[in-house]
């Protein structure tokens, strides 16, 4: 026999003095949380928003002078419909950044590419010469490979002497004259061509792709329009 026996109507006097939540006021909390939630999300993007443009525009600015050496200034384009035309504020197509020297002299064209890599796209921005038909080298935007291996695209000496690459572009087919690839470390035997680092075969391939793809988008339909940015203060 139980020595302490349970008062059934203590226990049911008690859960029945237990207040019930509404479920409809459980639901009103949700709602309002998710509504401040969604609130905070949106007012940190508006806040953080012209603070990341800033910071990109920066580092675009920079990687401007590095891929082309001696610019100082630079005027943003776009192409459209086989037309040239100058960038306006907050427009989001695609840039051709014209560079110029101190004396509005046209030094090169920097354009952005991109390529799937081995652990994430690979982003560059790279310059073109126009007198050489060439690519002179490029700046790594953002990329994900493996420290110590597919970052070696930017310390491998070795890879960085592969510049400039051809980029002359066929006036009959009106594509590049030959198609920028990566091939084999040690293999290069043509201007068009760039020597994989060894072990960093998979990133030194997104380089030769990401810029034979931009090239042969661009170039083209670039050249026509050179002579008339030749100078800086040609256009406004």
């Amino acid at each position: 026999m139980n020595a302490n026996p349970v008062n059934t109507k203590t226990v049911n006097n008690h859960a029945a003095q237990q207040p019930q939540t509404p479920s409809s006021h459980m639901i009103a909390v949700l709602t309002g949380i998710a509504m401040l939630s969604g609130f905070l999300v949106v007012l940190t993007a508006q806040v953080t928003e012209p603070m990341i443009a800033e910071n990109q525009r920066v580092a675009i600015e920079a990687a401007i002078q590095q891929v082309i050496p001696g610019a100082v200034d630079n005027k943003k384009y776009r192409l459209s419909d086989g037309q040239l035309l100058l960038v306006q504020k907050g427009s989001k197509d695609p840039l051709i950044y014209a560079g110029y020297n101190a004396n509005g002299e046209l030094l090169g064209i920097a354009a952005e590419a991109g390529a799937q890599g081995y652990a994430g796209m690979v982003n560059l921005l790279y310059g073109y010469d126009p007198d050489c038909q060439c690519i002179r080298g490029f700046k790594v935007l953002k990329m994900a490979e493996t420290p110590g291996l597919g970052d070696k695209i930017i310390s491998d000496s070795n890879f960085q002497a592969n510049f400039p690459v051809d980029a002359t572009v066929d006036s009959d087919s009106g594509k590049l004259a030959n198609a920028i690839t990566t091939v084999k470390n040690g293999s290069k035997k043509n201007s068009w061509e760039i020597d994989a680092i060894s072990g960093a075969t998979v990133t030194s391939r997104a380089v030769g792709k990401a810029l034979n793809q931009s090239a042969q988008a661009i170039l083209p339909d670039l050249l026509p329009f050179i002579e008339r940015i030749k100078y800086k203060e040609a256009e406004q």
